[in-house]
């Protein structure tokens, strides 16, 4: 029996509601010695209140030591074991973007980027032009016409987009056609298996194509594609914890994931806190279980932009009192992983945590949430598989085990 066999097994219906406060990229690290993380510099006076009935602890995302892409990240939060079920970022952005992604097909995420007269690549991003100057790009790759293949493109954000080749019976087995580096041309597509070739061919003659479109813009003339993927088939998480569970999220990424698990996605109108929680307090009556997705504290951590960060975090905080007024019974703030701004990039390091459960919780009694004081807090340092069934006991949605 699986750890998600038993949360079925056990769960059980209750009147209670349940947030999951997910600040992408929240652990930092300090810029001196003995000097406080980003969380710690920044002024969170509502979070820190909320440490008086509240276990404070950290989290290992994959395992000790591993750095963490983002899907396998949240997926782990949501009480999947992300070593176990695998997930690729094509069928996260295709599926964020309303690309449904079934078994036989084979979603890819795509990036526009600079290549030089030599066809070497000048900027992974294309400069990072702008979703106006992107969009109508990905529309003339979307009337590319493959014998023999049905591709769907679409646009995702700046210079993102995620593109489908339609089944039946696609191998996914493909390596990406990024370098992740700059001054070298982009790989052509490559099959790992036999089974794969034809989905190499069939996606090497679009990228072709797509090219010749392409090849007189100024910036966005040429193109990568990574994470080939399909339908991962994937337990849906409201059969698992029996919860009406809905995602808020700006970025298609995280509305991929949730979707790809089984939960709702509240269209959100705005692009900070404050528009995501208003969001999910309009849909409150209507489901148990809240994923709520902030994703600048992880830009400014790639950025490192250790003040910026900081102020994401005051962000969040300062607009908090209007998400704890639609009266949660568990809230869970934490991160998928850590971002320190000295760094610029994802790392190993635990992830705090805050479980604020007041009719269940210990609490320690008040003090300033932060990387150290979670090193020291009562939960101790656990995996983030874990969270799942401490949100569900606190919301009493469990069931005993045995007699």
């Amino acid at each position: 029996m699986t750890d998600l066999d038993l949360a079925r097994e056990l769960n059980r219906p209750a009147p209670t509601k349940i947030v999951l406060l997910v600040l992408d990229g929240l652990g930092g690290l300090p810029r001196e010695p003995g000097g406080p993380t980003e969380l710690e510099a920044a002024h969170t006076p509502n979070l820190d209140g909320l440490t008086s009935h509240a276990s404070l602890g950290q989290l290992i995302p994959i395992r000790p030591g591993i750095t963490p892409g983002s899907g396998p990240a949240h997926l782990a939060l949501f009480g999947y074991d992300p070593v176990q079920h695998r997930i690729g970022r094509g069928v996260l952005e295709a599926t964020g973007v309303g690309l449904e992604v079934h078994r036989g097909d084979v979603a890819a995420r795509g990036n526009f980027v600079t290549l030089d007269r030599a066809g070497r690549i000048q900027d992974r991003r294309a400069g990072r032009i702008s979703t106006g100057e992107a969009a109508p790009l990905v529309d003339q790759m979307a009337a590319v016409e493959i014998p023999g293949a049905r591709f769907e493109v679409r646009h995702v954000r700046e210079y993102r987009f995620a593109v489908v080749l339609r089944g039946p019976g696609h191998s996914a087995n493909l390596e990406d056609t990024d370098p992740q580096a700059s001054e070298q041309p982009p790989a052509p597509v490559r099959a790992r298996t036999p089974d794969a070739e034809p989905a190499a061919r069939l996606f090497q003659q679009w990228i072709e194509a797509s090219s010749r479109l392409l090849a007189d813009h100024p910036r966005a003339n040429g193109l990568t594609l990574r994470g080939f993927s399909t339908d991962p088939d994937f337990p849906r998480f409201p059969d698992i914890y029996g919860l009406r569970a809905a995602c808020a999220a700006v970025y298609p990424m995280y509305r991929g994931v949730a979707s790809l698990v089984g939960m709702q996605i509240l269209p959100v109108s705005g692009e900070r806190p404050e528009d995501e929680f208003r969001t999910v307090v309009q849909a409150w009556p209507d489901f148990d279980f809240f994923f709520i997705h902030i994703k600048k504290t992880d830009s400014r951590g790639e950025d490192g932009d250790f003040e910026g960060k900081a102020a994401e975090i005051e962000a969040v905080d300062a607009a908090l009192p209007s998400l704890l007024a639609a009266g949660p019974d568990v809230l869970a703030l934490t991160g998928d992983h850590s971002t320190p701004s000295r760094m610029r990039t994802h790392s190993w390091h635990p992830v705090p945590l805050l479980l604020w459960a007041p009719a269940t919780a210990r609490g320690l009694g008040p003090t300033k949430f932060g990387e150290t004081s979670c090193a020291r807090g009562d939960l101790g340092t656990l995996p983030s598989t874990a969270l799942m069934p401490l949100l569900m006991a606190h919301a009493q949605r469990f069931d005993k085990f045995g007699a």
